[in-house]
Parts: structure tokens; C-alpha cells; sequence
């Protein structure tokens, strides 16, 4: 067994083991510098020229997003979830915006052309909610009061 133990000690502290070490470690940082740049870095800042100030700048902003989006998930998932209920209510609230705004015309239109100043509150709302829906009543009721 001391045998054993002597030859692997030798075998460490010989140059051979040195140089092969150095090699392997030599090896594995060439292969990393050797390594293909990526096809926009090769289009945008070899082939085209762009200055390569904005290569730096773009692959700090590349870093720091990366970042963000790992440590702020939920923060990202909360604002996804407003913006996808925004998205949801939004047609009800610009449907219901048009309606009030048609209701408003048609009282206005009501009242000036024609001629229901005797017309109370709640009969004035239903007529241009009438109206705004495609209704013919306020027209019957001019009639009827000629």
C-alpha cells in the first residue's frame, strides 16, 4: 500500500503532472475565447461597424434585465395581472363612456328641438336611453301632443 501512495505522490509532484495540469487549464480558456460571437454581435459591430461603446452599453442592459427579471417575478407577474385586467375592462368602460355621452346628446337634443319642457327628470333619462337605443317613442310623443 505504501508503494501505491509513494508512485501517486511522485506522479503529483513531477513536472509531467505540472505541465498537463497547465495544459488542461490552458485548453479550456482558449476553447472560452474561441467561442462564436453571437449572430447580431457579428452582424451589428463586425460586419457593419457599429462603435463598439454601444456593444458594451447593450450587453450591460442585456445583464441588468436579466437581473431584474430574476430577482423581481413578482413584481413583473403583479404588473402583467393589472395590465391583463385593464385590457379586460377596458371595452366596458369606453361602451358605458359612449352611452352616458349619447344619453347627454339626446337630452340636449330633446329639449331644444322638440319642445318637452314639461317633461320631468326620470321621463327625459328614459326617452334619450330610448333614443341612444335605436327608439322611436320620442317621436310618438311629439305626435301625441300635437
Amino acid at each position: 500500500m505504501e508503494k501505491k501512495e509513494t508512485k501517486k505522490l511522485q506522479d503529483i509532484k513531477s513536472p509531467n503532472f505540472e505541465t498537463k495540469k497547465n495544459l488542461k487549464a490552458s485548453r479550456n480558456s482558449n476553447n472560452k475565447r474561441d467561442k462564436s460571437l453571437p449572430w447580431w454581435v457579428e452582424l451589428l459591430f463586425v460586419q457593419i461597424g457599429l462603435p463598439d461603446k454601444w456593444l458594451i452599453k447593450v450587453l450591460k442592459t442585456k445583464r441588468r434585465s436579466t437581473e431584474f427579471l430574476k430577482n423581481e417575478k413578482r413584481l413583473i407577474f403583479i404588473f402583467f395581472f393589472v395590465l391583463a385586467g385593464l385590457t379586460y375592462f377596458y371595452p366596458v368602460v369606453k361602451y358605458s363612456k359612449t352611452k352616458i355621452n349619447c344619453e347627454n346628446i339626446a337630452k340636449n337634443y330633446i329639449l331644444e328641438k322638440m319642445n318637452l319642457n314639461k317633461i320631468n327628470k326620470n321621463q327625459l333619462r328614459m326617452l334619450s336611453t330610448n333614443f341612444c337605443n335605436g327608439g322611436k317613442e320620442i317621436y310618438e310623443i311629439k305626435n301625441l301632443n300635437n
